[in-house]
């Protein structure tokens, strides 16, 4: 009968403690697509403090393809994706996020969402810099990288590797198969 205190105690700690977060945001690439946008992030899962269940995802695209893209801001817009085109794309890394690391990736989209029109710029705010600031936010190594800012998938793989020890230290971080290796001319 000693033991039922003790399991009693242990329960108790269990239900007054505060859960591990269960959403997990996942970054993606999809090059030479016809569709937009090449780079966004991927949120699943469960808000601990709600029990709401997240399967969403966002990436920043300009609102109208067109030539007017290349010769200066045209009016961007956060978008999300069918799962279709999740399945095609290229999963890079995951990482476990706590509610309030949620609720900061929420904000940080919400901003580019909010920004003043025109705000989308092919050379400078176009979707590799959006999921270069969702990483940023999050605490990871993500400078723009001049070469790389219009290739989606060889960014996020020099992402991956200049992360890959904080990514595996973090809870529930993962790095996908696509990231094995990074190209050459990246590095």
């Amino acid at each position: 009968m000693r033991f039922a205190p003790v399991c009693l105690a242990i329960l108790c700690a269990g239900w007054c403690s505060p859960a591990a977060a269960a959403i997990d945001i996942h970054f993606y690439s999809k090059d030479f697509a016809s569709t937009f946008p090449h780079a966004y992030v991927r949120l699943t899962g469960t808000v601990d403090a709600t029990g709401e269940v997240v399967d969403t995802n966002y990436g920043f695209t300009p609102v109208r393809l067109n030539p007017s893209i290349l010769m200066g801001p045209v009016k961007g817009m956060i978008q999300t994706v069918k799962p279709d085109y999740v399945a095609r794309s290229d999963k890079h890394f995951t990482l476990r996020l706590t509610d309030a690391e949620y609720q900061a990736v929420l904000a940080r989209v919400d901003q580019w969402r909010t920004a003043t029109q025109p705000n989308y710029r092919l050379n400078s705010r176009n979707c590799v810099y959006f999921v270069a600031d969702m990483a940023a936010a999050l605490g990871l190594e993500a400078p723009p990288v001049p070469a790389l800012m219009k290739k989606p998938k060889s960014f996020l793989m020099k992402v991956t590797a200049d992360n890959r020890a904080r990514i595996a230290q973090w809870p529930g971080g993962s790095v996908a198969q696509a990231a094995a290796s990074v190209p050459a001319t990246s590095r």
